[in-house]
């Protein structure tokens, strides 16, 4: 079942007359388009008025549109200033890139039950929350198979974004401005570009994507990042995890949160910095790896790692991998020096009691025999209080995960 992708034919990138922004905090990665986009509203009063041109009309966010809604507010979308509308939700599905020409993975759109008209406002809630203010500028019935097979590579509801899209989202999309009132509520922090790269020193980035516990191997991984030829001497590692939905059977969002917060504190490494996204996972495989890149960028990083199989998922029948294990790699890559991030590509990492982490080709080469542990032995020596090693996981992480499942 795993695909191979073919890079399109490299277009010029389109500009939207985006100008620079007065200030690009600390990071020195240019956002996407140019500029950093920010969506939020500045005033009560300007807040209160748009509430009112609502005339009552109420939408309620999914945990994914949340999610989407915040990255088009706080600008992690850039250069989005809304949810799609048709033309750019065509082009994006067909070319993975704006009309403009601008490179863009996959597509952010709201889904509806056609209730809605365009012309009207719109307010987005999140319970009682008040999160932001939609323009209807469009609603329309998408072609979802068509959006399925060139964004995931696939129409089986066996893979779990084709299953999303036909069954959670609603019959229509519609498209318009988003006017930013208040972010969504979280037990977790999410720090905005802005904040984001305000932290970040004026070197270059390498971004780590998550969306389950770190463990030993993740940790070994991104710290040799900062070796890799094509990484500055002086360069950081932002750990981004992804706290939104994900999988039906990942761990939830606050466990995952707190295991980072404890590792965080455990490491306590100058060189690596933490922040948290909002977003929520599409399991696209190769066209989801240049949209985390892409988000990365608005956060400021320059490098991005690419794991073996990132994004990728199985069928819900016979657990054949939808994707190969460097589909992702190599489609980055591909792809990688119009979007304006570099890539780091995953090292395949070993534990051997005589050297540690170490290549497993190096491994092999030198006839050491690398330790196991697999994640089914994982989770039943974690149910059943058993020893986990420390050369596998955290101490700190395991007892976090602990404490959930008791």
């Amino acid at each position: 079942m795993a695909v191979k992708f073919i890079q399109k034919a490299a277009r010029s990138l389109g500009q939207r007359g985006f100008s620079s922004n007065a200030v690009l905090h600390a990071a020195r990665q240019t956002p996407h388009g140019g500029k950093l986009m920010d969506n939020m509203v500045k005033t009560e009063a300007e807040k209160a008025d748009l509430i009112k041109q609502c005339e009552g009309r109420v939408k309620q966010l999914t945990d994914r549109q949340s999610c989407d809604a915040e990255l088009i507010m706080n600008g992690g979308f850039s250069p989005l200033s809304g949810f799609m509308n048709p033309d750019v939700y065509d082009a994006v599905v067909k070319d993975m890139r704006t009309p403009e020409g601008l490179i863009f993975g996959l597509p952010v759109v709201l889904d509806s039950d056609g209730s809605e008209e365009v012309g009207q406002k719109i307010l987005l809630k999140q319970g009682d929350h008040p999160v932001a203010v939609m323009e209807v500028e469009s609603k329309w019935k998408p072609n979802k198979p068509f959006e399925c097979k060139m964004a995931y590579s696939f129409t089986s509801i066996e893979h779990p974004g084709v299953r999303m899209v036909a069954m959670e989202r609603g019959e229509y999309y519609i498209g318009g401005k988003i006017y930013g009132l208040n972010l969504p509520q979280r037990v977790f922090p999410c720090q905005t570009p802005a904040e984001v790269r305000e932290m970040l020193p004026s070197t270059d980035v390498v971004a780590f994507q998550c969306r389950n516990p770190i463990h030993r191997a993740h940790y070994e991984l991104f710290i040799r990042s900062l070796d890799s030829d094509n990484v500055s001497k002086d360069a950081h590692v932002l750990v981004h995890p992804t706290c939104g939905p994900t999988q039906e059977d990942d761990i939830p969002g606050v466990v995952r949160y707190n295991t980072y917060e404890v590792l965080k504190a455990e490491v306590d490494n100058p060189r690596v910095k933490w922040a948290y996204l909002p977003y929520s996972m599409h399991m696209a495989g190769p066209r989801e790896a240049i949209q985390h890149m892409m988000i990365r960028k608005n956060y400021g990083c320059t490098h991005f790692i690419i794991g073996r199989d990132m994004a990728g998922c199985k069928s819900s029948i016979d657990g054949e991998d939808f994707y190969g294990v460097y589909d992702a790699q190599e489609f980055a890559k591909a792809n990688s020096k119009e979007l304006g991030v570099d890539t780091v590509p995953s090292l395949d990492l070993v534990y051997t009691q005589e050297k540690g982490y170490i290549t497993a080709a190096s491994s092999k080469q030198q006839g050491l025999k690398p330790l196991k542990l697999s994640g089914t032995e994982f989770r039943r020596r974690l149910r059943a209080g058993e020893n986990i090693p420390e050369w596998f996981a955290f101490k700190s992480v395991v007892e976090v995960l602990r404490s959930a499942n008791r």
